[in-house]
């Protein structure tokens, strides 16, 4: 039985009206987040948001359910994280987020972690991450963090690379093995973690200005998350001069997911033991 992964929804309040939908929020999935799960022989899932003012959400499915029927979960990246959903003060209009998209995802997020099933957090994601754990962000790399370097340009957008370097020890090097470092990714955020949450270790630094690119927790089955986008580095070398392969980190994701939803099947299964009589 292949693997069945979920994958949170993007969410869009206010369609443009070219699309034929006024006035009817969207929830979308990138086409290269289900393409990088697929290629792995996977089953990728979203899962739809149910607005909580709705008086639908009385008979939602309960998120335990959900996560009953799934074996890991893929946080997408997009929008900001809402300052006020870490207890800050919103610094500029334009950083405001989604508020509504922010306790969608946590609530989903909490629930896998309390599974014990792997979370994978791609950007937006793995900011996510560190602020269920407790942590904060940056709200504006460009204007925040001293000596920084570009980030995020809305022009060159995934054509926009850097380097990164993984951390000694850390996952991310066991799924790499040996090989060189430092090592190209795609940059399209503004925000990074400021305030490291709970728990949580580096696993992947910026090397030329100490942007943290990868978190994971220290103590959880599978909690990972990192700042690029490994879904667009589906085909390595072309055209952004040898990015980062995608296929290790979906491997060692895909291989914790198998490993619990064994474990799961050997306790649901075990068999009864009746005392002999």
């Amino acid at each position: 039985m292949p693997l069945r992964i979920g994958i949170s929804a993007r969410l869009l309040h206010d369609p443009p009206v070219g699309l034929g939908l006024p006035q009817k929020r969207l929830q979308f999935l990138e086409s290269s987040m289900a393409h990088w799960i697929m290629a792995h022989r996977a089953i990728a899932l979203m899962v739809p948001f149910l607005d909580e003012s709705s008086h639908l959400s009385v008979h939602r499915v309960p998120v335990d359910d959900l996560v009953q029927l799934l074996d890991g979960l893929v946080l997408q990246g997009g929008i900001d994280i809402c300052p006020e959903t870490y207890g800050q003060t919103l610094r500029d209009p334009a950083w405001a987020g989604d508020a509504i998209r922010d306790r969608y995802e946590l609530q989903l997020l909490d629930a896998f972690i309390k599974a014990g099933k792997p979370v994978l957090g791609v950007c937006r994601g793995a900011q996510l991450i560190n602020v269920h754990y407790g942590g904060t962000l940056v709200q504006d790399i460009p204007s925040m963090w001293r000596g920084a370097i570009i980030h995020q340009d809305t022009q060159r957008y995934d054509r926009l690379t850097h380097e990164i370097r993984f951390e000694p020890g850390s996952a991310l090097a066991g799924f790499y093995g040996e090989q060189a470092q430092p090592h190209r990714v795609t940059s399209i955020h503004h925000q990074c973690v400021d305030r490291l949450g709970d728990g949580l270790v580096v696993e992947a630094v910026s090397p030329a200005d100490g942007v943290v690119e990868a978190i994971r927790h220290r103590d959880a089955h599978f909690v990972l998350g990192v700042q690029w986008h490994p879904e667009f580095h589906l085909s390595p070398g072309e055209e952004t001069g040898g990015l980062l392969d995608s296929g290790p980190m979906m491997h060692g994701f895909l291989e914790a997911a198998r490993v619990r939803a064994e474990q799961h099947r050997t306790v649901k299964y075990q068999p009864v033991r009746h005392p002999s009589r």
